[in-house]
């Protein structure tokens, strides 16, 4: 299971963080023992509902794996806890940037509503990356129903199991762009916006848009999971 102090880490610094730069990391969330456990799930197809290619959709180089349902049971765990801590901030961003939709206490209701308008695959998924690997800058939008936030895991030790192979992130809005390499150790997490965040201007708060993606592996081998909040139809 994940660290069962998980509801007593820094939320509050995380909501600060994720304010000020559009992510926030989570160190230390799985210990290496889960890291390896979960990686090693990769190669057994029965935990998976579809494997993509990224270079036949031009999405980069490498692959991933979408898990089917039932989840691994600390991916499960993590998704309902992370949900359950990020729907507040979720819900202000939208009041920020004045949106309407809202997103329920919980990710049993959240979910319960994707599923509603046929938003039923998993979208939880597990991606493996070799030497000469990238994914392109991409968001996550898998139908209507989109939670604005979501969760990458790494699982692979920097400069042991892999060089290079960075989490990057950029910002584009209001003519000005940005980019930022997010250094993360075995088990740590990144938790980041999907599509946009609010950023105080000079008229109140503005829309900036963010996409994500890793950059080239020199050598080695990287696993990582990504946990996104809705389902995909």
């Amino acid at each position: 299971m994940p660290d069962p102090m998980l509801a007593q880490r820094d939320w509050a610094g995380v909501a600060a963080a994720l304010d000020a730069h559009g992510h926030a990391v989570l160190p230390a969330l799985l210990a290496p023992a889960q890291c390896a456990e979960l990686a090693a799930l990769y190669p057994h197809a029965h935990h998976f509902r579809s494997r993509i290619v990224m270079a036949r959709h031009g999405f980069g180089r490498g692959e991933y794996q979408y898990f089917a349902y039932p989840l691994p049971a600390v991916l499960q765990a993590l998704r309902e806890e992370v949900y359950r801590q990020l729907a507040p901030i979720a819900n202000r961003w939208n009041a920020q940037m004045c949106i309407a939709t809202q997103y329920p206490a919980t990710l049993a209701e959240f979910l319960a509503r994707c599923h509603e308008a046929g938003q039923r695959r998993p979208t939880p998924l597990m991606l493996h990356y070799g030497e000469g690997d990238y994914n392109c800058l991409h968001q996550d939008l898998y139908g209507e129903h989109v939670f604005p936030l979501q969760m990458t895991i790494l699982l692979s030790r920097p400069q042991s199991d892999f060089t290079g192979g960075e989490f990057i992130m950029t910002e584009h809005g209001a003519g000005a762009s940005r980019a930022e390499a997010v250094p993360l150790a075995q088990g740590d997490a990144v938790i980041f916006a999907v599509n946009q965040r609010p950023v105080p201007g000079s008229r109140g708060m503005r829309r900036v848009a963010l996409r994500h993606g890793v950059s080239r592996l020199l050598s080695g081998s990287r696993h990582a999971v990504g946990l996104i909040f809705h389902d995909a139809t």
